[in-house]
Formats: structure tokens, sequence, C-alpha cells
């Protein structure tokens, strides 16, 4: 029962990690464009690091998650 639970972990895990890249991309994008203000430049510039830091933290998770339903 905990392997499905395990599983089913890694597989929310790795859809959260595949948007945190995707929103990651977009900001990045966001905080490049220079016809953008520098507020929104900078905002898009944080939100992008954070969302590295989520897509890193669910990675982890979901890799962890694999490794446990394995067993």
């Amino acid at each position: 029962m905990e392997s499905i639970k395990n599983a089913a972990n890694y597989v929310s895990d790795k859809a959260q990690e595949t948007t945190a890249g995707a929103s990651k991309e977009a900001n990045k994008n966001v905080a490049k464009d220079s016809d953008a203000s520098l507020g929104t430049r900078a905002s898009a510039g944080k939100d992008a690091v954070s969302d590295k830091m989520s897509e890193h933290g669910h990675g982890a998770s979901a890799t962890l998650n694999k490794e446990e339903a394995k067993h």
C-alpha cells in the first residue's frame, strides 16, 4: 500500500517539477524583455529564482518517492 502512495506522490512531484520549470522559463523571458518595465523585470527575475528552487525541490522529492516505491 505504501508503494502505491509513493508512486502517486512521484507522479505528482514530477508534474509539479515540470510546471515549475515552465514557469521559470517564462519568468526568465520576461526578465530579459527590454520592453518590460524595470519593476516587472526584477519581479520576474525573483520569481524565476523561486521557481528554480521549487523545481529542484520537487525533482528531489520525486526521486525519493520513486526509490521508495521500488521497495
